[in-house]
């Protein structure tokens, strides 16, 4: 019996790296090939939903941009015992192409990759390369780009595939949109697979300045980081609109599809979820994102009519409580902004992906 091919996929430890790679591994596993994960102990919290069949190797991983000076000294040692574990495993199993999704974790397997000629993809979420994709952009056979133009060094081969969205989002793919009216509405509040302070707190701050009818139909899930949650529960009670709050959602495609309006940060990830559900969004993008790639990703949204933006300067309560109410106020601008999402949407971006693995796989380019 024909041993099945294995690809092996290389992602740091947060939801905007890992999210791609489950899907990834869904596609492939279906396609007849055996899948290997590389994270480190961070990125293993994000794979519990990935399929049973995905083995997962665990590397030590570090960056120079923690830890002071100890990190710094400590991370390029770590890089290269990383590398040494990653040339071991590549003799033993052989796999037959490499793909990184970016984050410090990707790259022990990434060199190793190189020094044993295997062929190596990059996929980039966002429209600015990280500091690890950027490191291998022109090393790499090419890089596919999931947000659309990405800014590229010269002479990196790239090619724009979108970006893969897991079977658990894809099932509420362009379902159907209840606009806003005089009955129950539903807010869904996202700050990324590792939630966010401000987003949670300013959009709990901005629900006692909404219109009455709108405090009195409106029903929140806000995503809320752990040290947060009494303080946002406190601020929701007092504003009187119902809220659930939890650190993490594992059904966010389920209550995306069932909300009439999305509050996010816009990590690659989450906009790609928001497109293909289909749904309308604020977005506020994360300040500190590295090259401001998140404002980056708003671009498509935005411009298309599907979202409006907030940057974090800008964000308030009430600047907030605007745009909410601008939103859910007006069942044709609710619509219209749902229809949008779904105009940029890339619903058949995994299965390209998937397409351009298996030719680079076999020819090697």
């Amino acid at each position: 019996m024909k041993k099945k091919p294995l690809i092996l996929l290389a992602a740091g430890g947060t939801g905007g790296h890992m999210f791609p790679a489950q899907a990834l591994a869904e596609e492939m596993i279906g396609r007849g090939w055996q899948v290997k994960l590389s994270t480190d102990l961070r990125g293993k919290r994000y794979a519990g939903d990935f399929p049973k069949e995905v083995s997962i190797e665990t590397v030590k991983a570090s960056t120079f941009s923690r830890g002071g000076l100890k990190g710094k000294i400590l991370t390029p040692i770590l890089i290269v015992l990383g590398v040494l574990g990653a040339l071991r495993s590549i003799n033993k199993e052989k796999p037959s192409i490499i793909v990184g999704f970016g984050g410090y974790p990707a790259i022990p397997a990434l060199m190793a990759g190189g020094i044993r000629k295997i062929p190596r993809i990059i996929h980039e979420q966002n429209g600015i390369l990280g500091r690890v994709n950027r490191l291998f952009a022109k090393k790499v056979e090419i890089v596919a780009c999931g947000t659309w133009p990405t800014e590229l060094p010269k002479n990196a081969k790239a090619k724009y595939v979108g970006n893969p969205v897991r079977s658990k989002v894809l099932k509420f793919s362009n379902s159907p949109y209840i606009p806003p009216g005089n009955w129950p509405l539903s807010l869904l509040v996202i700050g990324g697979s590792q939630g966010s302070s401000i987003v949670s707190r300013t959009t709990a701050e901005a629900m006692s300045l909404l219109p009455e009818f709108l405090r009195n139909n409106l029903r929140v899930a806000c995503q809320v980081r752990e040290e947060d949650i009494v303080e946002i529960e406190k601020i929701f009670m007092d504003s009187g609109v119902s809220a659930e709050i939890k650190s993490f959602f594992e059904d966010v495609p389920r209550r995306m599809s069932q909300a009439q309006l999305v509050v996010s940060r816009s990590g690659a990830s989450s906009i790609a979820d928001i497109s293909i559900i289909g749904r309308p969004s604020i977005l506020i993008p994360f300040a500190a994102a590295a090259g401001d790639h998140q404002t980056a990703n708003s671009k498509g949204l935005v411009e298309s009519g599907a979202a409006n933006m907030i940057t974090e300067n800008e964000l308030t309560p009430l600047v907030l409580a605007d745009y909410i109410t601008k939103v859910l106020s007006s069942d044709k601008l609710a619509s219209k902004m749902a229809k949008a999402a779904v105009s940029r949407s890339k619903p058949n971006a995994l299965a390209e992906f998937a397409d351009m693995i298996e030719v680079i796989s076999r020819n090697g380019s």
